[in-house]
């Protein structure tokens, strides 16, 4: 019974310390011109003003599921950001932890959606609540907690059809 002890004990052990030594720890390399990689808080305050809605991935460098969706942020922001209508932007939390507080992000991945340099949800349809997806009183996806693939994809799709109705208006 006691060797059932050492193996558990020698197991915990790798894993911690696997955990602390061999976590890749390198930035996240970008794959998209499109997503602004913010270095302090004026940057996003000043994409914030200057672009009508914003998707901000708040994530770490060491976070292995930041790393999953980084492609997929990169994807999209390539096939749906327009100037002045539509940006994505990156915030490593570790680096720029003032705005993450701001914003109050304890998980990584987390996407917020901003409209006129505020927070705002995003009408969705046939989005539910649950754990990684947070939904405002009136039904607006608030933020996404988590690389959950298939909501970022619905919220960005949402936006760019918004976009796309405004745009019409307007011709």
């Amino acid at each position: 019974m006691e060797s059932i002890y050492y193996i558990i004990l020698a197991f915990l052990s790798v894993s911690i310390i696997k955990a602390i030594f061999f976590t890749d720890r390198s930035p996240i390399p970008e794959t998209s011109g499109n997503v602004y990689k913010i270095a302090e808080a004026a940057e996003l305050r000043a994409l914030l003003s200057s672009t009508a809605h914003v998707v901000v991935d708040f994530y770490a460098d060491w976070c292995p599921p930041c790393r999953a969706i980084a492609p997929i942020f990169s994807k999209l922001a390539d096939d749906y950001a327009s100037d002045g209508q539509l940006a994505f932007a990156k915030v490593n939390v570790d680096h720029v932890n003032n705005v993450a507080k701001q914003y109050n992000v304890s998980a990584m991945p987390t996407f917020m959606f901003f409209q006129n340099g505020v927070p705002k949800g995003v009408a969705v349809e046939g989005l539910r609540a649950r754990q990684s997806v947070n939904l405002t009183d009136d039904g607006l996806v608030d933020k996404i907690r988590g690389a959950d693939k298939p909501a970022l994809e619905a919220v960005v799709r949402a936006l760019a059809s918004k976009l796309g109705d405004i745009r019409k208006q307007k011709a």
